[in-house]
Order: C-alpha cells, then sequence, then structure tokens
C-alpha cells in the first residue's frame, strides 16, 4: 500500500478535539453565521434590528455550545435533537441490516443520496445506537461557500470533497489526495466513511452509481495491486435510504424543471441553507435505512462494481406509498407481486395531489417521476 505520509489532509480533514473550543469561539463571533441562523429562527426581529439579533443570537449560542469540548459531546448534542426532530417530522424511522455489520471493523458506507444533510446523520444515529462509532463524511466543497458552513461540518467528523477544480492535473492531484484520506480513515485511523454513490442528490428518484467515484477510490491503495484488491481492502456496504416524503422535493422539481427547460439553474445565495433547514423541519411521512451486504467478492471494473450496488440499493429500497401512488398515476397499475394498504395508498395520493397543485404542469411530471422511478428500479431487480 502507498503511504500516505506523503500527503497534507490539512485543508480536507474534519476538526480534532482540541479544536472544538476554538472553531465554537469562531463561529459565535461570525456575523454571517448569526445572521444565518437569525434568518432562520428570528427573521422579524432581524429585519428591526440586525445588530441586536445578532448580539442575542451570539449570546444564546456561546450559553449552548460553550458547554462542548469535544467532537464526540458534539455528535451527541447532535444525535438528540435529530431525535427529536424525527419525532416531530416522521412517522416512523427504522432500519435493518445492522446485524451484518461488525462493531469492530471499518467500512465505507456507499450510500444513496436524497438529503444534504438528513442522509448521513440518520445513517450514523443508527450506527451509534447499535453500539458503533459514528463515521467521517464525505462532503462537497459547493456546499461550504461560507467559512462557518465549513466550521459546521468539519465539527461533525465531515471532510471536504473539492469539486470546483477545473484544473485537470490539480483535480487529479486532489482525488488522489481524497482516495488516499478515505483509505488512510479506514484502514489506518480506524474509521468508518460515509460518502454519497455518486456526485449530488437523486433529484430525479434514479439512485444510479458513478464509475467514476468507485475508480476514485482505488487511485489509492498501491500500483502493485488490482481494483478488486483495492476495493476489497475498503470494505464497501451499498447503504440506502428512502423517504416517504422529500420535504424539498417541490424546489427540486423546479429546479429539474428549469434546467430542461433552460439549460441551467442558478441558485439563490442562502438555498442550500434553506433546503438543509427545509429538510429538517418538513413532515417526511415514514423514513427507512438499510446496510446490504460487504461487497467481499473480487469485481474486475468499476463497472461490475456499479452494477452490484446498483442491484442492492434498488432491491432494498423500502417502497413507501408515495412511490406507488406516484407509480400508479403514470402508468394507472400497481405491481402485482407487492402487497399494498389501499388506505395508505388513498391518503398519499391525496397528499401527493396537494403538492401537484403547488406546480406548473412541466413540473407535475418531474414530481411524479422522483417518486416513481424507486419503483421502476425495484423492479428492475425482480
Amino acid at each position: 500500500m502507498n503511504s500516505t505520509a506523503s500527503f497534507d489532509f490539512e485543508d480536507i480533514r474534519p476538526y480534532k478535539d482540541d479544536e472544538v473550543d476554538g472553531i465554537i469561539s469562531e463561529l459565535v463571533a461570525d456575523p454571517e453565521f448569526l445572521t444565518a441562523i437569525a434568518t432562520l429562527r428570528a427573521p422579524r426581529m432581524l429585519k428591526i434590528s440586525s445588530v441586536l439579533t445578532r448580539y442575542l443570537v451570539s449570546r444564546k449560542l456561546k450559553q449552548k455550545l460553550g458547554q462542548y469540548h469535544s467532537v464526540g459531546q458534539l455528535q451527541i448534542s447532535v444525535e438528540k435533537y435529530l431525535g427529536h426532530s424525527l419525532g416531530n417530522t416522521a412517522n416512523s424511522v427504522t432500519c435493518e441490516g445492522l446485524e451484518k455489520l461488525d462493531p469492530d471493523k471499518n467500512y465505507l458506507f456507499l450510500c444513496n443520496h436524497r438529503d444534504i444533510v438528513l442522509d448521513p446523520a440518520i445513517c450514523n444515529m443508527f450506527l451509534h445506537r447499535g453500539g458503533f462509532d459514528t463515521f467521517r463524511i464525505a462532503i462537497g466543497d459547493n456546499l461550504l461557500k461560507r467559512p462557518y458552513s465549513s466550521h459546521l461540518m468539519r465539527l461533525n467528523k465531515s471532510f471536504i470533497v473539492k469539486r470546483g477544480i477545473e484544473n485537470r492535473r490539480e483535480k487529479l492531484r486532489e482525488l488522489i489526495k481524497l482516495s488516499a484520506y478515505i483509505r488512510k480513515s479506514i484502514q489506518e485511523d480506524a474509521q468508518s466513511v460515509w460518502i454519497a454513490h455518486k456526485e449530488g442528490r437523486s433529484k430525479d428518484g434514479l439512485d444510479k452509481t458513478d464509475t467514476a467515484l468507485l475508480k476514485m477510490l482505488n487511485l489509492s491503495g498501491g500500483k502493485e495491486l488490482d481494483f478488486s484488491q483495492k476495493s476489497l481492502g475498503l470494505h464497501i456496504v451499498p447503504t440506502v435510504i428512502s423517504y416517504e416524503w422529500d420535504p424539498c422535493d417541490l424546489m427540486k422539481a423546479r429546479e429539474l424543471t428549469a434546467l430542461e427547460k433552460h439549460g441551467s439553474y442558478d441558485k439563490s445565495e442562502m438555498e442550500d441553507i434553506n433546503s438543509i433547514a427545509t429538510s429538517i423541519q418538513g413532515q417526511k411521512g415514514d423514513v427507512h435505512v438499510s446496510f446490504g451486504d460487504e461487497l467481499d467478492q473480487p469485481f474486475e471494473t468499476a463497472e461490475e462494481m456499479a452494477d452490484e450496488v446498483d442491484r442492492q440499493i434498488w432491491s432494498s429500497y423500502k417502497l413507501h406509498a408515495s412511490n406507488l401512488a406516484a407509480y400508479q398515476r403514470q402508468t394507472g397499475a400497481l405491481p402485482s407481486s407487492l402487497e399494498i394498504d389501499s388506505d395508505k395508498l388513498k391518503k398519499a395520493d391525496a397528499e401527493l395531489q396537494r403538492r401537484l397543485n403547488e406546480l406548473q404542469a412541466d413540473e407535475q411530471e418531474v414530481l411524479l417521476d422522483a417518486y416513481a422511478n424507486s419503483v421502476r428500479s425495484w423492479l428492475s431487480t425482480q
């Protein structure tokens, strides 16, 4: 295996315990961060007096965050908040597959991606409650446009994936470093890793693994090893999360429609922050996580591995009433192999109609696809 000693990971790694106090002090004094919090929690007061509101928010945050002096303490507080939030916004939150994992082993959780923050947070919650250590989280730098965003993510064991590099040589250098950091986390630091199986969220409901990602993972590991040997050393576990209702589904439908019509979509400055707030606060119905089987067989190519990751994700995806209602609207029928609660289906269809009523005609079909495509993927594995 190639040594990772030659790499400098300082600009991408998560923060350490001895850095927590200093980073929190920076956050509670950052006017941009205080304004962002005030915009979400006290927008009316912010309009009346921005200076006073930021002062009050800063004082409250000092009281709240000042009691945390390690990453572990912060993560426990985040988990408590997440559990409370899900209790108010989800009908059920369930998990399967933990029994197949070894708490003394470190894995690369290759997960479908529907929500910016909740996907890894919910997976982490189940692992921690099941006696596992929490994992490190790969997060794109497109979400870290402000220093406070980077601070918050890196305090929560996130490491940075640099996506905005255009120079090919520099981009390759950063991809090799990223690959080395992931491998170091698992093989040297005894830290599991969560990474989305493709770049960006699956806004159209199509969970398709990106072979370029799998090739990136194997840019490290030593030239003497082939693709299958390098991959086996990462202990890859396909993981799938499903939400009955996506709180950001209308925003995604409008974005995809704009991309289709105009070829581009310009995000507003606060759009990612608003998406995070909407996803946390919005109703989700039933939520389910499934940890798959470790990829412990040799795959000669990234394409072969991607096919198996897709098979596990598609077959393990829990189909909700929302998915079936959308599929029925588009096809006029339901899969005969599924047992369906007619009352749940009727309620889901009514809720789906309520959401469709808020969209233009061309956006409506995009929304239906986002829910129905999971059924199509599931059927392809039967």
